[in-house]
């Protein structure tokens, strides 16, 4: 499993230069010491799940975390085609991998292996800027969605790891009280107990999801989709707008820019996927109309009157009912 990397890191030494006074040193170019020391790390870590032991002086978290971030940088690294070959490229790899982190980890992680920062953060193709647009009260980092929990077009339930920083120091006692507990009760094959302690975190909001090999308590956000509003399940394009928000978002990641909650108690929010704006991509796919009573962007607009003209999705159909008309019609019993 290690052969690219070790293949990477002893290529790294191939060239050598015989010095004055007799002695063969590594022929490196500026950027090969600063490859060739994380490929080297990885595959010791892949050999002896050990992390650099000097480490611990660059970054804040504890050993346990350091880890979790090799495990996953090992897997990304794997994964990455082409591999990185250039100190840009490792430090892009890092900062993306780790991108749910704490901000000082990630700097120190890059200062220990002398990776160009922090500019390499304002890179990352995200779909949005790192800097926060305006009115934006968090951003929440997701695990991979569960295509099912998606009720229609616009809307999603999702889940957040409770290591991230925000979420770690918000959590009620009563539910890390029941996951410790859990946890005992399954170490003892007490099944029915460990059960009936993950309903009492259910129903708090919580759940404990099994994720790459491991369990972790996450905290559950119902999210609704800022400035679109999608067909009613029941409308026509309903069920094309739900299907095709399953596709964009389903076992992925999310980056969500929460600007507030609706009456619902539903986060409002952007949702970027793998550098795509979900909401562009609904309204040009013509599976959604621009709600803008509540957002009066210009560019959700000009979305969906591009679509209009090309009159693909529900705009194929005429003199089609808008959803928040229908929904009215609805409470009134038309």
């Amino acid at each position: 499993m290690g052969n690219a990397l070790r293949l990477l890191y002893e290529k790294s030494l191939e060239a050598v230069v015989i010095t004055e006074g007799g002695s063969v040193e590594p022929r490196y170019t500026t950027t090969a010491p600063r490859v060739s020391a994380l490929a080297r790390d990885l595959l010791n870590f892949e050999r002896t799940s050990l992390v650099p032991e000097d480490l611990t002086q660059h970054v804040v978290s504890s050993r346990k975390a350091q880890v979790k971030w090799y495990g996953k940088l090992l897997q990304a690294w794997k994964e990455a085609k082409p591999r990185p070959k250039t100190p840009e490229e490792v430090a892009r790899l890092i900062v993306e991998t780790l991108s749910r982190h704490q901000k000082a980890d990630v700097e120190g992680l890059l200062e220990f292996y002398d990776l160009p920062h922090p500019t390499i953060f304002e890179e990352i193709s995200t779909g949005v800027p790192i800097r926060l647009p305006e009115g934006v009260k968090f951003e929440m980092h997701t695990l991979p969605v569960d295509g099912n929990t998606v009720p229609d077009g616009d809307g999603l339930n999702v889940y957040v790891n409770t290591d991230d920083p925000r979420e770690s120091s918000n959590i009620p006692r009563a539910v890390l009280m029941a996951a410790v507990r859990r946890s005992k009760a399954r170490a003892k094959k007490n099944y029915a107990r460990a059960d009936e302690l993950r309903e009492k975190i259910i129903e708090s909001g919580y759940q404990v999801i099994d994720f790459q090999n491991e369990e972790i308590l996450a905290r559950e956000y119902r999210i609704r989709l800022r400035g679109i509003d999608a067909p009613e399940s029941s409308m026509p394009y309903g069920k094309e707008a739900k299907e095709e928000l399953v596709k964009l978002v389903g076992v992925k990641c999310l980056r969500v820019l929460v600007y507030g909650e609706d009456r619902y108690d539903r986060c409002v929010g952007d949702i970027n996927c793998n550098g795509k704006f979900v909401q562009e991509i609904m309204l040009k796919k013509g599976l959604a109309w621009h709600y803008s009573a509540y957002d009066q962007r210009i560019e959700l607009a000009t979305w969906e009157k591009e679509a209009r003209a090309k009159r693909v999705g529900l705009w194929a159909l005429p003199n089609l009912k808008k959803p928040w008309e229908w929904r009215k019609d609805k409470r009134q019993g038309r």
